[in-house]
């Protein structure tokens, strides 16, 4: 069963006026599903196969020759050298649509692209499944009553959204994907040496979601240097396991913080590391609030990223405590959205809202409380939304 994807859309419109698209994201969030299903009229390759990516190093001249109606690359971050040659290709043919790209790990493909493609590509990156998305699939149809806390700790990937008998269990996959990816795709990506101490390096992560993050200690705890733990946090982010959310740079004549807070783009991955046995347990845990937090960011992040947007997300805090999760501009105004997991919605909710209009003025746009009751409704100027209703605009 193919998921329709939101950013079918985006791609539908960016093929009409780039010659070569790039579509990237975590492993196993849909990308090659989603290219092969909107271009269906073009061979695929995949560069993971040895074979395909010899020839293609060996003569590609006569490897893209192949391909006289473009292709579809997946994967191509095996062989970033392809994009060099590529890009006469698609200059002589001006054809618009020509090649996509997959990849997974966001800086090799993108350095590549900088270098060969500048101005001939389209960048859009996939995330795994929003609730949109999920919500049309004959899984959530079947259930009357979907349970936050069993969404956040199964978390979004594809796999996990399959048809009857046919998906596996969250704790299976997660182990099977976590093992994958520090085995495989960070050997490709940096030397780590100690994949012991990266693992632990990625769980003490996990426990600081939601927080705003101090390298130093982070560092110490895990027992490495600073600048090791900065190394494997780009890691971590160039692979869409992390996502550090700036704080907002404008002051308001308040005093900011600078460091950036720690979110995970995969509720179901952060509870698998924090050793969330299920969605019953999360219910209590302690880290409740930092699993929908994270949740919150990764929807807003997948609504911006699926209309092909930059995903310009932020939080704000100033030197005296006063904090909004999230922030975003958009047409000049600044968007902002208090995230509470609680159930029962609480006046003092929207505190932080309020203040931050004092201090920004009118150029506060719409203001927004994200709960994970099931009530929604407009109070004192703001609106209170549910998890179920949160599209991701917070509007």
């Amino acid at each position: 069963m193919s998921i329709a994807r939101q950013a079918q859309a985006a791609i539908e419109r960016l093929r009409r006026t780039f010659r070569v698209l790039a579509i990237t994201g975590p492993r196993q969030s849909g990308k090659t599903t989603l290219a092969r299903m909107c271009f269906a009229d073009k061979p695929y390759v995949s560069f993971e196969d040895v074979d395909v990516r010899q020839r293609a190093q060996a003569d590609p001249r006569s490897f893209l020759a192949q391909f006289p109606d473009g292709a579809v690359f997946d994967e191509v971050q095996r062989l970033p050298a392809i994009l060099s040659n590529l890009q006469g290709l698609v200059d002589e043919r001006r054809r618009m649509g020509d090649f996509v790209l997959t990849g997974s790990e966001q800086f090799g493909l993108r350095a590549g692209i900088s270098q060969s493609l500048a101005g001939r590509v389209a960048h859009l990156e996939l995330l795994p499944l929003s609730l949109a998305e999920i919500a049309l699939t004959p899984a959530w149809r079947r259930t009357p009553s979907p349970d936050l806390m069993h969404i956040l700790w199964r978390g979004a990937y594809p796999a996990l959204i399959a048809p009857g008998d046919a998906a596996p269990e969250p704790y299976d996959w997660y182990a099977q994907y976590f093992a994958t990816y520090v085995q495989r795709d960070v050997r490709q990506i940096t030397s780590v040496q100690d994949l012991a101490a990266f693992e632990r390096f990625v769980m003490l992560c996990a426990g600081r979601c939601g927080q705003l993050l101090n390298t130093a200690s982070l560092a110490s705890d895990a027992g490495i240097s600073v600048n090791t733990a900065k190394q494997w946090l780009s890691v971590l982010q160039a692979s869409y396991i992390i996502r550090l959310l700036q704080p907002w740079h404008e002051n308001f004549g308040k005093r900011l913080v600078k460091m950036p807070k720690l979110y995970f783009y995969d509720t179901g991955l952060l509870c698998h590391l924090l050793r969330i046995a299920d969605a019953q347990t999360l219910s209590t845990h302690a880290m409740r609030g930092a699993v929908f937090e994270s949740w919150v960011v990764a929807e807003t992040l997948k609504h911006r990223l699926n209309q092909g947007l930059a995903p310009d997300v932020y939080f704000w805090r100033d030197n005296h405590g006063t904090e909004l999760d999230l922030l975003y501009p958009e047409g000049g105004r600044l968007y902002p959205v208090e995230i509470k997991s609680g159930q029962t919605f609480s006046t003092d909710w929207v505190q932080g809202l309020d203040k931050f209009k004092r201090y920004a003025g009118d150029r506060v746009g719409h203001t927004c409380v994200v709960y994970g009751g099931s009530d929604a409704f407009e109070f004192l100027g703001h609106s209170v939304r549910t998890w179920q209703l949160f599209d991701g605009a917070g509007r």
